[in-house]
């Protein structure tokens, strides 16, 4: 077994703050997005990443290799929980016999294989949770859940679920990843924020992937944008059929469809193909500062 940080706190952190979820062994992504926040100015001690470096794509080892030199903060996610114990499966979460469990076979035994045993120690000792203050705000990242590392949460997901995790977390802001759709809401004065991740597209019928962009203003204001990023797909996919890779990821890296919706609740299902599209900023007042049961404000 592995021993990990059950938490790791960041302190007060001043400026924009770049999130991102599952790069899963796509090295170009990676490299795409570390070009992005160079361009940004954002630098690695204010980049997030919420997890699962290592999944369906070719190149993890080299992606685990990137974010290390890079000095991203990165929290363990469950493939990296079930690479650091050399688990017999991804622990994603995925119900037996289902398609999504099967086709986790190919790519799961081919990152044991691919992962170093020094890239598996480090994710190891990975934080499950990462807390960091942005202004007034209490922030909180997790994977799945605050303490089910693959639980899935989507946007159609019941509030009552939100708010078990957002008192769990103790938090103001919840960043999460695990389930693999970009989506943000407000959740009785908190905020509930996933940036997607960059791995693989979001099942919209695009290439691009997403990650989010996050900073607070003089004036106490949470301000969220979620972000696409271009990146060299086919290089991406051509990795993974050199590589013996041939499944229904390598063809969504360019389709932007997923393989197979086994996990998707009935709204994201119906989703499927459709571009996601969100405001060009969110924008929510801390609770501090609300006088209604509305604190958010959306600017488009």
């Amino acid at each position: 077994m592995t021993t990990m940080q059950d938490r790791y706190d960041l302190g007060a952190i001043n400026g924009a703050v770049m999130v991102f979820g599952g790069p899963y062994g796509n090295l170009q992504a990676t490299q795409a997005l570390r070009k992005r926040a160079e361009e940004l100015g954002v630098p690695p001690e204010r980049i997030i990443c919420t997890g699962d470096v290592a999944a369906y794509c070719a190149e993890p080892q080299a992606v685990v290799d990137t974010l290390r030199e890079w000095g991203v903060h990165v929290l363990m996610g469950n493939c990296e929980e079930s690479l650091a114990d050399d688990a017999d499966d991804c622990g994603c979460g995925f119900a037996v016999g289902s398609q999504c469990a099967i086709l986790s076979e190919d790519w799961y035994g081919y990152c044991r294989k691919a992962l170093s045993t020094e890239a598996r120690a480090w994710m190891g000792v990975l934080p499950r949770r990462i807390h960091l203050q942005l202004g007034p705000w209490r922030a909180a990242v997790i994977h799945g859940g605050a303490e089910i590392l693959n639980r899935f949460i989507f946007a159609s997901t019941p509030i009552e679920t939100k708010r078990e995790e957002v008192a769990h977390c103790d938090a103001d802001l919840v960043i999460a990843g695990h389930c693999g759709i970009p989506f943000t809401q407000f959740v009785d004065g908190a905020v509930w924020h996933n940036p997607g991740v960059i791995g693989m597209p979001a099942n919209d019928g695009s290439s691009e992937v997403w990650w989010g962009l996050l900073q607070v203003d003089s004036e106490g204001r949470l301000r969220i944008e979620h972000q696409r990023l271009r990146y060299d797909h086919l290089a991406a996919q051509e990795s993974m059929r050199r590589n013996g890779l041939h499944n229904g990821y390598a063809r969504a890296l360019s389709c932007g469809l997923w393989p197979s919706m086994d996990v998707l609740p009935p709204t994201e299902r119906a989703q499927q193909g459709a571009p996601l599209s969100f405001p060009a900023e969110w924008v929510f007042q801390a609770r501090d500062a609300c006088d209604s049961a509305d604190c958010t404000s959306q600017i488009v």
